[in-house]
C-alpha cells in the first residue's frame, strides 16, 4: 500500500522543492509538512487541495487511489 508521504515526497523532488521551500507555498512551517512527509500526520482535504496544485496532480493520485498521475 502507497502512503501519502511517499508520493508527496516524489512530487516534491520532482518539482525540485525542498520541504521549506514547499511548506512556504502551502502557508504551513515546515515542521508540519515533514510530519505528511513521513506520516505522522495526514493534510486536511484543503491543504491535499493545494499540494495537488502546486504539483501538478490529483488529490486521488496523492492519496493512493490510482497508481499513474492523472491531473
Amino acid at each position: 500500500m502507497i502512503l501519502i508521504g511517499e508520493r508527496l515526497k516524489e512530487k516534491r523532488k520532482s518539482k525540485q522543492l525542498n520541504q521549506t521551500q514547499t511548506a512556504k507555498l502551502l502557508n504551513i512551517s515546515q515542521g508540519t509538512y515533514a510530519g505528511y512527509e513521513t506520516n505522522k500526520h495526514n493534510p486536511d482535504i484543503e491543504t491535499l487541495a493545494k499540494i495537488a496544485d502546486i504539483f501538478v496532480t490529483s488529490m486521488d493520485y496523492l492519496a493512493g487511489r490510482y497508481n499513474q498521475n492523472n491531473p
